[in-house]
């Protein structure tokens, strides 16, 4: 989805603030997927709790995922498209806590996504990145 590309390079610079969303001022990855959704689709589609920064690891449960299969379109992690939603695991075994968007696609990947001590930069879709993708999903309107 194009739109949702445009608008999240939009939020590039936005300072890292753990459970924030508002585009200039702070966010984190989940943050900016919904300040995305909230540009492209409208109002949220469910009120998110606090959460910690460790998520759900100690439950070990896949909260984002769940939630990411409740309002997104799951697709192949190997079909890769501008504006798809990536779920990354930042370690083995533990659960999937981080989110970007795909920006790029073929030899120049690169994804957008809010990280502590970086805030909202586009970073090269790199080895090291493109091996911790465990989903891959669109956004529901499809465009």
């Amino acid at each position: 989805m194009t739109r949702a590309v445009d608008v999240a390079r939009g939020w590039i610079g936005t300072p890292y603030v753990h459970q924030a969303s508002v585009k200039g001022a702070g966010c984190d990855c989940l943050g900016l997927l919904r300040g995305v959704w909230r540009e492209v689709l409208g109002a949220e589609p469910e009120p998110v709790p606090a959460y910690s920064m460790d998520w759900s690891e100690p439950q070990g449960d896949e909260r984002l995922w769940q939630a990411a299969k409740r309002h997104l379109l799951v697709k192949p992690v190997a079909l890769a498209a501008r504006g798809d939603v990536l779920l990354f695991r930042m370690r083995d075994g533990s659960v999937a806590k981080h989110v970007g968007l795909q920006a790029r696609t073929g030899r120049d990947a690169s994804f957008i996504h809010a990280y502590s001590g970086h805030g909202v930069v586009e970073s090269a879709l790199s080895a090291p990145w493109a091996r911790r993708v465990v989903a891959r999903f669109a956004f529901p309107n499809g465009d």
